[in-house]
């Protein structure tokens, strides 16, 4: 009697759970950071309703923080709604330079939905696992992005909930929070540090420091987000 292998493929692809449990990392970044954006919106004036609906509208991590100072410093609308695209126009970006490394064989048929959920730290993530040699899969982009989006969504409603004096007695915990999701994509940064992706990083670093030495921070980031990707897309 023969033995039939009926497993065609060695390392089969990874699925929603498996995406899910990825971005725990994330999760537990984003929901305090979530939280802190919930009560800086009612403090500003906000209801917890247009809290909870900005995150599920815009999520767009720290850009929602300068929504809130644009729209309650009476920043006019297409001032702030421009403002708002240009730090956030480097996500457009990230799906061209995902699917290059993810190769030409790789599904995209999905790519208009889990590509909502394409956030630094998404991106960072699903790049890292391609990078370690794991296979594309849309299964485990659903579900990468979607333990990182109801982790923003849910913190937020909870900080809306909690009000807008839930951390005055702790300043210490309230200056940490701010710097959480930079020091988040940091850490997703050095999990794929390698040779070939020093020249991307290189890139993205000098845009940065001529950006702001020639125009001003924000255009700085701006510019290395945009050339590091860039860069990136282009590698061979």
């Amino acid at each position: 009697m023969t033995t039939q292998d009926l497993s065609t493929d060695p390392t089969p692809s990874p699925g929603f759970l498996t995406g899910i449990w990825a971005g725990l990392p994330i999760v537990l970044g984003y929901f305090p950071i979530a939280f802190s954006f919930g009560v800086a919106a009612t403090r500003a004036g906000l209801t917890g309703l247009e809290a909870v609906f900005l995150s599920l509208v815009i999520y767009a991590g720290a850009s929602q923080f300068l929504a809130l100072v644009l729209f309650t410093g009476g920043a006019p609308v297409l001032v702030a709604a421009f403002t708002l695209i240009a730090m956030n126009v480097r996500h457009v970006l990230y799906g061209p330079a995902l699917m290059k490394q993810a190769g030409k064989g790789a599904s995209r048929r999905l790519a208009w939905a889990w590509a909502w959920g394409l956030t630094d730290e998404v991106f960072g993530q699903a790049l890292g696992a391609l990078a370690r040699g794991q296979q594309f899969s849309e299964r485990y982009m659903f579900g990468l992005g979607l333990a990182a989006y109801a982790a923003w969504v849910s913190g937020t409603a909870l900080g809306a909930w909690a009000g807008g004096g839930a951390l005055e007695a702790y300043p210490a915990l309230n200056a940490g929070l701010g710097f959480m999701l930079a020091a988040l994509f940091l850490s997703l940064l050095l999990s794929i540090m390698s040779r070939a992706a020093l020249p991307a990083i290189g890139v993205a670093a000098i845009a940065t420091v001529v950006g702001t030495l020639v125009f001003s921070g924000t255009t700085g980031i701006l510019m290395g987000m945009i050339g590091g990707a860039l860069a990136g897309m282009v590698r061979k």
